[in-house]
């Protein structure tokens, strides 16, 4: 069965965090919005507009192959660092293409240093 991603639940502003009974909440992630599917064995991996981001984040795409189909995930991909979020060492993460995006995936999957999540 082929799908296409949901559109992405986005933000809303509100004057006061007040929570509804049912509702839940999350603090403002610095990072990259995204959505993974998983569909007959494929992994896609987008923007919240749509930007192909596979390429830059192999490591999220091997994780992701073991999910099972018909999984889909919105969240917001972020870089842990030195006790805080590195937007910076995101960015530059979307830049990198094949070889150098394996090998940055690499040096941020230990635990000694940064780490790229899925929040």
């Amino acid at each position: 069965m082929t799908w296409t991603l949901p559109e992405p639940m986005l933000t809303a502003l509100t004057p006061r965090p007040t929570l509804t009974p049912g509702w839940a909440a999350e603090p403002k992630w610095d990072g990259y919005r995204a959505l993974v599917s998983v569909d007959e064995g494929s992994v896609d991996l987008r923007s919240r507009r749509g930007t192909d981001m596979r390429a830059a984040f192999p490591e999220i795409i091997t994780a992701a192959a073991q999910l099972r189909d018909g999984t889909a995930l919105d969240g917001e991909l972020v870089v842990w660092e030195n006790g805080r979020l590195a937007f910076e060492r995101l960015q530059h993460r979307l830049q990198r293409r094949g070889a150098a995006a394996e090998w940055a995936a690499g040096e941020q999957s230990g635990t000694s240093s940064p780490s790229t999540s899925c929040a």
